[in-house]
């Protein structure tokens, strides 16, 4: 069965348009609330959200949904997508929701869910929550309703979580590091996650107004934090998104590294020391260079199908820990249940300090591939597989590259967008292919 609102992580669009409106939110919360009373008598549920101005309408709502179906829900306040992971399961409670649209402009918002084990939800539940919206409500009676209240200091709570995952004989004392919380959920976290671990904080996009998340900041616009790098003259530069679950780094001189770079290094790092890495799975748009440098250490390497949740369903598959994608999202499944943006810097400066080497050095051994990426929007209703003209063009382009390169075209699950990936062994090769596929997406 195809789901009808759930996408790749959760609900999501835009603010004020179906599905994202507080009275739809409302009966969500209220069919989850049934979902979870089937095999729970009193469910108790944590909200976290990021820093988006609807955020308060929408936590409001989710709210008024889960305790007119009997359901409890304790209220976390901003706090980063991995962090809403953790405390669900660290609380025992029955279920984890996130109000945030991660790497989205402020007008979008979403809602994604945890499970009592700070894990993404099967489709199965998903396509459960959907009958039962597909159902008329029913409303609790007084004595029955469920109770809201608020966690203290959950935002410290996570901040040690974090700190818990560095070596404990280690510490970032002696370093400079700009951190950008991208104006989202860790604003009020990061810098002091890294601080409290020895190092000097230089904070930038930690000022949130409601309106500003990731607008030329953060994960999705790195060249705010390259800029910093260099100005304050800093050891490392570290950006996060909107909801902190994705990474991306920048060393001393502002060369930015990217997830696949990120992925290899913690694989890396602990081949170093003796650890087994079995395995590893990346996404169909991993680098391949990543994949060579990985076999030629002896390492698997699986492609999944793009978005974190089918990385770890591969992980779980073969039973290894480690798995992300080049936008930063990345798993150590013995550090985390999710993707956490915070973890995956700490487990890289871990890297470098225990080995004395810089990001540069760790990396010696991978040279990406020159990839190219451009998003084309779709027209309402178009369907891009029946365009003869791109998969001619797909075929043209595949010939060409043969075993030099990849051609990957995909819907983003998230926008109305077809992405057109190209990779080759050169950048104009791979720039030129790109934009032929292009052209023959919007011809047709």
């Amino acid at each position: 069965m195809s789901r009808k609102y759930f996408g790749t992580d959760g609900i999501r669009g835009t603010v004020g348009q179906a599905p994202i409106t507080p009275d739809f939110v409302l009966r969500l919360a209220h069919a989850v609330g049934r979902v979870l009373k089937r095999s729970e008598d009193r469910p108790t549920v944590l909200i976290g959200k990021d820093t988006r101005i609807s955020g308060y309408m929408l936590e409001s709502a989710l709210e008024s949904g889960f305790n007119s179906a009997g359901v409890d829900v304790v209220l976390l306040g901003p706090l980063p997508t991995p962090g809403v992971a953790y405390l669900t399961r660290a609380q025992r409670a029955s279920l984890g929701v996130v109000i945030s649209a991660s790497h989205n402009a402020f007008p979008d918002n979403g809602i994604k869910f945890f499970s009592a084990q700070g894990t993404k939800l099967p489709d199965a539940w998903e396509l459960a929550v959907e009958a039962a919206l597909d159902e008329p409500p029913v409303w609790a009676d007084s004595a029955s309703l469920g109770k809201a209240r608020r966690l203290d200091d959950a935002a410290g709570r996570y901040i040690e979580f974090c700190k818990a995952t560095f070596a404990n004989d280690l510490t970032l004392k002696g370093l400079r590091i700009v951190v950008d919380g991208a104006h989202g959920a860790a604003y009020h976290i990061a810098p002091k996650v890294f601080h409290e671990l020895g190092a000097e904080v230089i904070a930038i996009g930690c000022a949130p107004d409601g309106l500003n998340i990731n607008h030329e900041v953060g994960a999705t616009h790195p060249e705010a934090l390259v800029r910093s790098v260099k100005a304050n003259r800093a050891d490392y530069g570290i950006a996060l998104d909107g909801d902190a679950d994705r990474l991306q780094m920048v060393d001393a001189s502002g060369r930015l590294y990217n997830g696949d770079e990120v992925l290899y290094l913690m694989v890396a790092e602990r081949l170093a020391r003796g650890e087994a890495v079995p395995g590893v799975v990346g996404t169909l748009m991993t680098n391949m260079a990543v994949e060579v440098a990985l076999k030629a250490k002896g390492v698997q390497f699986v492609r999944a199908k793009v978005g974190d949740r089918y990385v770890l369903e591969e992980l779980e598959k073969h039973k290894w820990l480690l798995g992300g994608e080049g936008s930063g999202h990345l798993l150590a499944l013995d550090k985390h249940t999710t993707g956490d943006g915070l973890i995956s810097a700490l487990q890289v400066l871990q890297a470098c300090v225990r080995g004395g080497k810089s990001l540069s050095q760790l990396l010696a051994d991978v040279t990406l591939f020159p990839q190219t990426l451009i998003n084309v929007r779709l027209r309402p209703g178009q369907d891009w597989k029946a365009n003869t003209l791109l998969a001619s063009e797909t075929q043209a382009v595949e010939a060409e590259l043969a075993a030099t390169g990849r051609v990957l075209i995909r819907a983003s699950g998230t926008e109305p967008l077809l992405r057109v990936m190209v990779e080759a062994r050169s950048e104009p090769q791979a720039l030129a292919c790109a934009q032929r596929l292009v052209d023959a997406a919007k011809a047709g």
